[in-house]
């Protein structure tokens, strides 16, 4: 049976031993839940040997209350519990020289969806900075990465960095957050005292659910339009939607599965997938749909779209799907299809005003050139990510905490 850090953490007082006469702070999200589904600053505060005196909140805040993008959360003063909770999501991304004031050891206990763009990554950057720079302790009660251990896409490359490009990272990276803990440490030759709480039992190659231990844990939303694993599997590449005038399912019930829009004929783009690059549609099941969603692009409008089916073992394929080149070739072939369809959405990104969020989100302009290129074929875009990939395997490889 699977334990993850929190529940280790809370199970073993030797584990907590160092933490005696020490300030905890705890940095966490809705989806920081024990195997009983108790919240973990609720089951931290009921510790006797814990003295518990801060709370911080990613994107999407503490216990979940932020829907979108760009909404941000305040601090305030936790009802229950009646602690600060600092907002690394509202006037601030790092925390300020006040806020480290407040503990001495910060847990992090974030569930991570394995993707560079999902922000919480580049919050555990921030906050290992912040913790170097004012000596602070990071715990980090390790979680498991959904998506499992492939790894896929380009590289991020230098001058790219932004809130969704923590570092020069794949898109699908295959670490946990406590590896990806030792790796930035490494990396960014930080000098600080950064410990994680591994997990007991995690199988990322173990089916049905290659990474997420299903049939053991609870999924819980750790960002609204998180619902489940497959759109955790899928999220990879369809996170690039957010950077197109498509709709990335937002206001349906499967966000960030599907994608269309009113004037995409979807079997169309199906048909020209097929016929460029099939080998790139290995291990999963793309179906034609309909869609109108009720907020964010579209809202009210019935989209014709395609679906990505991941779920079913009679046509998914852990080691052979590939998320990003899957959601890569549909946008190649609305191109193909119509090539002055107004692909590219031009908008405030993250608070990135002035490059266009398809490069923001791929780390480089490399992804949206290919598609651009009337001349470009597959294997122009594996000339320089299956180089990226091969590299990034080797560089993880000293990080890695489990088989």
């Amino acid at each position: 049976m699977i334990q993850f850090g929190l529940d280790r953490f809370l199970a073993d007082p030797a584990l907590r031993r160092p933490l005696a006469g020490r300030r905890v702070a705890l940095l966490a999200h809705p989806a920081s839940v024990t195997r009983d589904l108790t919240h973990a600053l609720d089951a931290l505060m009921a510790l006797p040997d814990l003295h518990v005196t801060a709370a911080f909140g990613p994107q999407h805040g503490l216990r979940g209350d932020k829907q979108d993008n760009m909404m941000e959360s305040p601090d305030y003063l936790d009802p229950r519990h009646g602690i600060p909770v600092f907002s690394l999501y509202g006037t601030v991304r790092r925390p300020t020289p006040a806020m480290m004031d407040s503990f001495d050891v910060l847990l992090v206990d974030l569930q991570d969806l394995g993707c560079r763009i999902y922000t919480f990554i580049t919050t555990l950057r921030y906050v290992l900075e912040a913790a170097a720079a004012h000596g602070k302790a990071v715990w980090v009660l390790d979680r498991p990465n959904p998506a499992g251990r492939p790894v896929e896409g380009s590289l991020l490359r230098p001058g790219w960095e932004s809130f969704v490009g923590a570092g020069p990272l794949p898109m699908r990276h295959g670490l946990t957050l406590g590896e990806l803990a030792r790796w930035f440490v490494a990396t960014l030759e930080l000098d600080v005292d950064c410990q994680v709480i591994p997990m007991q039992g995690w199988q990322p190659e173990a089916a049905p659910g290659y990474g997420w231990p299903l049939g053991e844990r609870s999924w819980i939303n750790p960002s609204p339009n998180a619902p489940n694993l497959s759109m955790a599997r899928a999220y990879a590449g369809t996170v690039m939607l957010e950077g197109t005038t498509l709709s990335e399912g937002r206001g349906t019930t499967r966000p960030l599965e599907l994608f269309g829009a009113p004037d995409v004929d979807a079997g169309r783009v199906i048909a020209t997938m097929q016929a460029f690059a099939p080998p790139w549609l290995t291990g999963c099941r793309l179906r034609e749909c309909w869609f109108e969603p009720t907020f964010h692009k579209h809202a009210g409008q019935l989209c014709q779209g395609v679906q990505i089916h991941v779920e079913d073992p009679a046509h998914y394929d852990h080691a052979a799907f590939r998320p990003w080149r899957v959601q890569a070739l549909a946008f190649k072939a609305i191109r193909r299809l119509w090539p002055d369809y107004p692909l590219w959405r031009d908008f405030p990104y993250e608070y990135e005003f002035d490059r266009l969020a398809i490069d923001l989100i791929n780390g480089s302009p490399l992804l949206r050139e290919w598609v651009d290129d009337p001349a470009a074929e597959a294997g122009d875009l594996d000339a320089w990510a299956v180089p990226d990939e091969q590299a990034w395997c080797a560089a993880r490889a000293p990080f890695l905490l489990y088989a």
